[in-house]
């Protein structure tokens, strides 16, 4: 039996970068990290606005190119409070 978790796992090798997100309302905040969970990086805050998207794209962008990602996964969650 082969599950689609298993199939989202199998994407992901040792030239893939992960991109976690959690999601509010105004900000966001992402991580990125390699299959073994190493950080690249800083993590960034952008705005829920056209203009973060972008610098947020652009910010992935350059650590894939920088670490010779051939593919990236975003996954995106919201933030817990309280």
């Amino acid at each position: 039996m082969n599950s689609p978790q298993n199939e989202s796992i199998n994407q992901i090798t040792s030239a893939t970068l992960i991109v976690g997100v959690d999601i509010a309302k105004f900000n966001h905040v992402a991580r990125a990290q390699d299959y073994r969970g190493f950080e690249f990086g800083k993590p960034i805050t952008f705005e829920n606005t056209r203009e973060g998207f972008e610098l947020f794209v652009s910010w992935f962008q350059k650590i894939a190119t920088v670490q010779g990602s051939q593919d990236v996964i975003v996954g995106m969650e919201p933030a817990t409070t309280g």
